[in-house]
């Protein structure tokens, strides 16, 4: 059973948790190559993937984003990577 929990957690993302409250839109042509979405703050740009929350269904709204930073990210002068389990309105 521990095995299970600890190969869950890990496919959520292995860094920070983070909340991001921003409009979300889809993942356009970039340098950095990663991400399906992105969320845009006043200040700043996440890119986004999940696997538990279809991000296509908030597509141009302000929402909020829960989630984990996935390490090894940013690259190539892209932004802070987010493995997405739940977005709120």
């Amino acid at each position: 059973m521990i095995s299970l929990i600890a190969l869950f957690t890990s496919c959520r993302g292995d860094g920070e948790n983070v909340q991001v409250t921003g409009f979300l839109s889809e993942q356009g042509i970039t340098t950095y190559q990663y991400g399906t979405h992105v969320i845009t703050t006043t200040a700043e740009v996440f890119a986004l993937r999940s696997s538990d929350v279809n991000l296509d269904d908030y597509v141009g709204m302000t929402v909020t984003v829960r989630g984990n930073e996935i390490d090894g990210y940013p690259v190539d002068g892209g932004p802070i990577y987010i493995e997405v389990f739940e977005v709120s309105q």
